[in-house]
């Protein structure tokens, strides 16, 4: 892969955001704070040093080449899911194909069960950190417990000099049902548009991106919501087809992973980032070759069983352009 990139030229004018879900980066400690038994050397996935290291190459690897084709270069901005903590961040970000792209993250532990949180890799020669803030999605189970889940990211700085929001979420899941779990993504896409509309008070030209693993579809309702209200334009409702998607489930695939832009990003002035384009970062290497499911992401783990791949989700991304 990176051989036929080597003669890119170096697009100082744009640059890459993308999202990633990276599928359980657990570190290999058992910890209090987190549900991490089948992520440690001893359990039943046996989580080992070789298969944790195996795994930073890989997404490493991937990271790095996204947007690639087209800017010449790594991304500036990479919101990430399914991470465990602090110290994951800093294994990837020292990892082979990562240590020379001058990455910092964000990150907050939240209260969600499983123990995974979204985070922000940044490169520090494009982005500066202005503003770090997160915001917790009141859930309720049927039984009335408390159910907590991954809080909402809020990033506002400066690319490239240039005043820009970022929005990382990872919603609920769809494991008990699309129907009985819609409330918990509608709830989260509520969060958002306040969000949105905060950040619209202060500041009504306020530029601003929402990514995530929505675990909806951007024809669902806490989707089209979104957008509807709040005027974003999100460039993946043209892209699912039944041939391509970001998670493929029971031979289906979806369009869960997303980034939706406000739409000032298409009447910038001069000097401005515009809106240049998005896709699916599912290049062949991050692909199952061969197989039932040929195409489908190359997994870490199906079940219990582990495969040595990347992740179950293919990176989003999009490119934005002076």
């Amino acid at each position: 892969m990176t051989d036929d990139l080597e003669d890119i030229p170096t697009r100082h004018n744009m640059q890459t955001v993308a999202f990633y879900n990276i599928e359980n980066l657990f570190d290999l400690r058992d910890s209090r704070f987190t549900n991490d038994n089948d992520f440690l050397p001893e359990s039943v996935k046996r989580w080992t040093p070789k298969r944790y290291q195996n795994k930073l190459q890989k997404i490493g690897f991937a990271i790095s080449n996204i947007g690639r084709q087209e800017t010449g270069k790594h991304p500036a901005i990479v919101g990430l899911a399914e991470v465990e903590n602090a110290k994951v961040l800093k294994d990837l970000i020292a990892s082979k194909h990562l240590e020379n792209c001058d990455y910092n993250y964000v990150h907050f532990d939240s209260l969600d069960e499983r123990g995974i949180d979204v985070a922000l890799l940044y490169n520090t020669k494009a982005f500066k950190v202005l503003h770090t803030e997160t915001f917790s999605v009141s859930l309720v189970d049927n039984d009335g417990t408390p159910d907590y889940t991954r809080d909402i990211l809020l990033v506002g700085g400066k690319l490239d000099g240039e005043n820009i929001y970022f929005i990382l979420n990872h919603w609920s899941s769809r494991r008990e049902g699309v129907e009985e779990t819609e409330f918990k993504r509608l709830a989260a896409s509520e969060k958002v548009s306040e969000i949105i509309s905060w950040l619209t008070q202060e500041d009504k030209h306020a530029k601003i991106m929402v990514l995530g693993d929505f675990n909806d579809t951007p024809q669902n309702e806490s989707l089209k919501r979104l957008t509807e209200d709040h005027s974003l334009f999100n460039p993946f409702e043209t892209l699912r087809s039944f041939t391509r998607g970001t998670v493929k489930h029971r031979r289906q695939w979806y369009v869960f992973d997303q980034i939706l832009v406000s739409t000032n990003f298409f009447k910038s002035s001069k000097n401005e980032f515009e809106f240049f384009k998005a896709n699916i970062f599912d290049v062949d290497f991050l692909k199952l070759f061969r197989g039932p499911f040929k195409g489908a992401p190359f997994r870490t783990y199906v079940g219990k069983k582990y495969k040595g791949g990347y992740s179950d989700h293919f990176p989003v991304y999009t490119i934005l352009k002076k």
